[in-house]
């Protein structure tokens, strides 16, 4: 879909004006470089972006179930609302993705127009992601290694209480170093480096007619040579004892399915299809 159909809803004069501090900032943040803007989005563009999420049980949708994960992913640009479409293709142009390099210190990034593992995410009741590092190499171009993952949350109303806060750890994952809650109209951008560990463990307690939504993006840049390629590294916490033998079992799963995704060039409909028929929890399906 050509981006120069697509309507300007970005607030590029003023990410610009916030952008030496916030490059300052993010490249200095610890436990790695990262930040969070609130108000990132006009009021109006995020209230209909959050007015337009489809729900869960709506077509595309792709039902990451497992044990180190339970949320639900919608990554298939013709099936997004056009809010949420034109969103996406605006966070993917050029412009944008300039700022993002300037910020972060990094140059050359590039916007992943498959949406790869990104797109719409979202949670009910119960829903959790492990702490885990994400996979360096996109599964489909060997020289793209991961750099920088953009989450915007639209959540209106979310309360501390529910959880779902995502946790950054420490690179040794003695502790977490920072917790931040996915509020409305809230996005927080960081490195995605092989140590760069985060996600929301603890099952989340919203309302059984509330969900943890936020839209997600990735940005690579194109190595000369095939860069190291590893699958998402799901880690246990500390205190986490036994389950950190489930979390390990299905890590080396997961290892296994990625390694197929690139010889096979399949995509996440087919580990959702194989999901859903193990699951026995008809809320997830």
């Amino acid at each position: 879909m050509p981006i120069t159909t697509t309507p300007h809803l970005l607030e590029l004069d003023r990410l610009r004006e916030l952008l030496p501090g916030l490059a300052d900032a993010y490249q200095s943040a610890r436990p790695y470089p990262h930040t969070e803007i609130n108000d990132f989005l006009s009021q109006e563009i995020a209230r209909q972006s959050m007015e337009a999420f489809p729900a869960i049980q709506d077509a595309g949708w792709i039902h990451y179930v497992h044990v180190n994960e339970r949320k639900h992913g919608l990554n298939k640009m013709d099936l997004l609302p056009a809010p949420l479409r034109d969103l996406i293709l605006n966070l993917n142009t050029t412009e944008f993705v300039a700022l993002i390099s300037q910020m972060t210190g990094i140059p050359g990034l590039l916007a992943d127009p498959s949406l790869e593992g990104g797109g719409l995410h979202q949670s009910r009741r119960g829903g959790h992601l492990n702490v885990h590092a994400d996979f360096t190499v996109h599964p489909h171009k060997r020289l793209w290694r991961r750099r920088v993952n953009l989450l915007l949350y639209l959540n209106e109303g979310w309360e501390a209480s529910w959880g779902g806060a995502l946790e950054l750890w420490e690179r040794d994952m003695s502790q977490c170093g920072k917790k931040i809650l996915p509020l409305f109209n809230r996005v927080v951008v960081f490195n995605t480096d092989e140590d760069s560990y985060h996600g929301f463990p603890d099952p989340i307690q919203c309302p059984e007619d509330v969900t943890r939504k936020s839209i997600a993006l990735y940005y690579f840049t194109e190595e000369t040579s095939a860069p190291s390629k590893r699958a998402t590294n799901y880690r246990a916490r500390p205190g986490d004892g036994l389950k950190g033998l489930f979390i390990w079992a299905d890590k080396q799963a997961v290892a296994v399915y990625n390694g197929l995704k690139g010889i096979l060039g399949i995509n996440d409909d087919f580990v959702s299809k194989v999901l859903g028929m193990f699951s026995r929890n008809k809320n997830e399906k």
